[in-house]
């Protein structure tokens, strides 16, 4: 049995990313990536999934680099109350009080300070929006999977999600010569919502969005390519989550991916594995994808973010 706390999470809900050329991020997000912005204000934009009921899925910001915050969602209000306070009891920094929300869709949550000092959002009772079924060979994303960050210390980060926020570990990429690479973590039935990867510096390594199925997956990283958007790696498929990946670069040299068929596990009965990165099979088992390079590294690794400073929205 493990002696983490039960997650009082139910799911990832959105990112929040700030970049300096807001107008071009923002294009390339509605009319080459397959979101649609649901509302705006003075360098601010919500963009939403077309397949999904969460408001929004990226919140774009004006300014200097960084990831605002990642954030959550929880059943209801009481469990929301229940992880500030056990976060409180536990010394962890909160940015603000649970309470109510002034942004699209409303709800009632609050901020605080993971261990690295990135901001994360935990939210409840959030309006949802009218979605709609992606149609076949529609090549939009249906929703966001999945988030990864980089960290310096993986290990201390992913010990600080299970104790706090009641994670579990799924997997972890390993190799021989350097050990522990990227953990897996999940708070739902998803194979992971969240995984940490070791870095030299905190910042996002990628946002992953979820496509309806194979063909669209394959025609998104097609209509990319034709678009001109730098392809980082893929495509392929993932043995840890069986998913399958193909990663590009947004304007501001953020990492996205196209992917489909993330694996659910059994929460209760799931044994995580230790995945060799050495074998080709585990970064791709259909052999497409050509080995990582200087641009794959590269930009995995981001732009240090800006940490322990709360967005000012």
């Amino acid at each position: 049995m493990s002696s983490h706390p039960p997650t009082l999470l139910t799911h990832l809900r959105h990112v929040a990313l700030t970049v300096p050329d807001f107008d071009r991020q923002l294009d390339f997000y509605e009319n080459v990536w397959g979101l649609t912005k649901v509302a705006d204000d003075s360098g601010i934009a919500f963009l939403a999934a077309e397949g999904s009921p969460e408001q929004y899925v990226v919140r774009l910001r004006r300014g200097e680099k960084r990831m605002d915050l990642l954030a959550f969602g929880a059943a209801n209000a009481g469990d929301v109350d229940s992880l500030a306070d056990r976060l409180i009891a536990a010394g962890v920094k909160l940015v603000g009080e649970p309470g109510a929300i002034d942004l699209p869709g409303g709800g009632y949550g609050f901020r605080f300070f993971d261990v690295d000092g990135r901001v994360v959002e935990v939210s409840s009772d959030v309006a949802t929006r009218e979605f709609r079924h992606i149609e076949e060979r529609e090549s939009i994303p249906v929703k966001l999977s999945h988030c990864v960050v980089n960290s310096p210390d993986p290990l201390r980060m992913r010990q600080w999600y299970e104790k706090h926020l009641g994670f579990r570990l799924s997997d972890t990429l390993s190799h021989p010569q350097v050990g522990d690479l990227m953990y897996f973590l999940r708070c739902n039935d998803y194979h992971h919502s969240f995984a940490i990867s070791r870095g030299p510096h905190a910042s996002l390594h990628h946002a992953s969005f979820e496509m309806r199925g194979v063909d669209e997956y394959m025609r998104g990283t097609g209509r990319a390519l034709r678009a001109g958007v730098p392809l980082v790696w893929g495509p392929g498929r993932h043995l840890a989550g069986d998913n399958t990946f193909s990663y590009f670069g947004d304007p501001h040299g953020n990492m996205i991916e196209y992917t489909t068929e993330l694996e659910t596990v059994d929460w209760d009965c799931w044994h995580p594995s230790v995945h060799d990165v050495s074998e080709p099979s585990v970064a791709d088992q259909w052999g497409t994808a050509p080995s990582m390079n200087e641009l794959t590294i590269k930009t995995a690794y981001n732009d240090p973010d800006i940490l322990f400073t709360p967005p000012p929205v």
